[in-house]
């Protein structure tokens, strides 16, 4: 009985002892715990890349002793995105992300560097911010946006799932097999509780529940493993394995547009067919336009569009059309090929223009033209695109031959849509030049790109004559002179450069750097107003600046009549297209 008796005493004092002292004891541990996993989140070093998310953790390799060390850019990726301003293999590295050689180095050595504010702000971004910046639209000189501010409660869940991916890929000592089991289950609930919440306030009780859960687990997995060095060295293996990732898969999105923008739709290929099959049915006197006998008269407004594309053309037509106040004395002049000549024929037959005068000029009719233009070699360009090496482009260059008897003409690109009357274009006075076109100075449109761009300034015939000027331009609208381009022989210029361009690289693929060289000191600038342009790269273009343009010109690889078209631009080009039409309806084209 005394026996039990003084047992019972010692249960009662041993009670009392950790009733007591146990709530210190934890508190201790609690606090110990707290600095060790303070001084282990100083020391993680990309936990906020959102590509980590998706490792699986198979296939990892070390990475090299320089994570970020610069490598040269492949030449053959796209130019497009090079205009952004991003290269694929800096996406990840110090210069988008904050990282410097200096800190990058204090990493390697310590692995217990401590981030500055700056740095942490920039790892809150991580890649995805620089990879959804340099997607199409990217087009070129896109302004990179704010990363977005994610909730605390978010932010840190993600963290959590990050460090606990990281824990499951260490090569976890044997005895350890349910503390595996445990974490895989934290990540499954955590997942399914987040979904797509991006506010803390749209989070169920439940997902915080799991999120202390989770926390829990993490604060086992750091106290099994305590070596924050070998966690570096695993999440820095991650995050170089995601940054291959997306300099793989950004490769292959920007060969699939640039492949995308070059290849004609099956609907718009259907349509033409259509339109052409249904022109040779007709009898020969049922295939004339209806004919102008002033239509080379010089007081009349003369637009020159160049196409092979007359679902594109029709819209340049009827949007410039219906925006002239007085139509009739309008008169279009379309040059397109002799595969095209039928459809564009026909559709102007069937959709003759309000009141304006419609022609339709067939390239392989011009006699003289093959005597006097001989292609550009586009191998020596870098370039098999059509876009560039197209006949119809350098087309514009011999206006004063095709049309000899006009004074004044305006040129207007097939991508673009017109808004409000352009025949004030004729009143101008253009002071002695010869080309007019809206101007891109830098510092006032982020598009601006420099004539070395274009050009390769570095060549003697080349820098000699040409230099980087504040302003450049582009086609779309374009007001010509025909008077003082035949006066200063300007045709002849572009021959010369397009001829020595064939012996030596001096300009790349296009017409737009032959443009710069032929109308060098001969471009007067146009007030902005008359044309806004970027609409087929960049989808941050404001909707004012939009409408109160009186041309909007689609350049770039995304055209409104592309899938990869920029969907909220293309109601301004759905407008002046009949979608009602049988043939559209039969070639699916919506």
């Amino acid at each position: 009985m005394k026996q039990f008796r003084r047992r019972t005493r010692i249960c009662i004092l041993s009670l009392l002892f950790l009733s007591v002292f146990a709530p210190i004891l934890l508190l201790y541990e609690s606090n110990g715990f707290v600095e060790e996993l303070s001084s282990f989140k100083r020391r993680r070093d990309l936990l906020r890349l959102n590509l980590i998310n998706q490792e699986d953790g198979v296939g990892l390799r070390e990475p090299i002793l320089n994570v970020y060390k610069d490598v040269n850019a492949d030449p053959t990726v796209s130019s497009r995105f090079q205009d952004l301003g991003v290269r694929f293999d800096d996406i990840g590295r110090g210069e988008n992300n904050g990282f410097s050689k200096g800190n990058e180095g204090d990493l390697d050595a310590k692995g217990n560097n401590e981030h500055s504010q700056e740095e942490k702000r920039l790892l809150t971004s991580g890649i995805m911010g620089e990879v959804s910046r340099a997607t199409l639209g990217h087009d070129q000189g896109v302004q990179p946006q704010a990363p977005r501010v994610m909730d605390a409660k978010i932010k840190e869940m993600k963290d959590q799932l990050i460090r606990a991916k990281a824990y499951l890929n260490f090569a976890m000592p044997a005895g350890n097999t349910h503390l595996i089991k445990e974490l895989r289950l934290r990540v499954k609930e955590l997942e399914r509780s987040m979904g797509d919440v991006s506010k803390d306030f749209d989070l169920s009780r439940r997902a915080l529940q799991r999120m202390r859960s989770m926390e829990n687990s993490l604060q086992k997995s750091a106290r099994i493993y305590p070596d924050c060095s070998s966690m570096m060295k695993k999440l820095r293996a991650m995050a170089n394995n995601a940054e291959e990732l997306v300099r793989v898969q950004k490769e292959q999105e920007s060969f699939l547009i640039q492949l995308a923008g070059r290849t004609t739709p099956k609907g718009l290929h259907c349509l033409s067919m259509r339109l052409t099959a249904e022109y040779f049915a007709l009898n020969p006197e049922e295939r004339k336009l209806p004919s102008n006998p002033d239509v080379h008269d010089s007081n009349l407004f003369h637009f020159v569009v160049f196409s092979d594309n007359v679902l594109a053309c029709s819209v340049v037509v009827d949007s410039t059309v219906s925006s002239a106040k007085e139509p009739g004395k309008i008169v279009f002049h379309v040059v397109t090929d002799s595969l095209n000549f039928a459809a564009f024929s026909m559709w102007f037959i069937l959709h003759p223009p309000k009141k304006a005068s419609v022609q339709i000029h067939n390239m392989d009719n011009f006699d003289w033209f093959s005597t006097k233009y001989d292609p550009p070699n586009t191998d020596g360009h870098g370039s098999q695109d059509p876009r560039y090496s197209s006949t119809l482009n350098h087309l514009r260059f011999y206006l004063p031959d095709i049309f000899p008897t006009l004074n004044k003409v305006v040129l207007l690109d097939h991508d673009v849509v017109v808004q409000k009357d352009l025949t004030r274009l004729w009143r101008g006075n253009m002071r002695g030049k010869v080309n007019g076109a809206v101007k891109i100075c830098q510092g006032n449109d982020p598009a601006f790109r420099r004539m070395d761009l274009l050009l390769n300034l570095l060549d003697p015939t080349v820098g000699e004559r040409f230099s980087n000027e504040p302003c450049t331009w582009v086609f779309g609208v374009n007001v010509f002179d025909m008077q003082e381009w035949r006066k200063r022989n300007l045709t002849s210029v572009y021959n010369k450069y397009l001829q020595l361009g064939k012996k030596k690289p001096m300009w790349k693929a296009g017409t737009l750097p032959l443009g710069w060289m032929t109308f060098y000191n001969q471009t007067m600038g146009l007030d902005q107003k008359w044309q806004i342009h970027g609409l087929g790269y960049s989808s941050g273009i404001k909707q004012e600046d939009i409408e109160q343009a009186a041309v909007i010109h689609y350049d770039g690889v995304m055209k409104p009549w592309l899938d990869i078209g920029i969907e909220k631009y293309k109601t301004y080009w759905r407008k002046h297209v009949e979608f009602n039409h049988p043939y559209l309806q039969q070639c699916n084209i919506a």
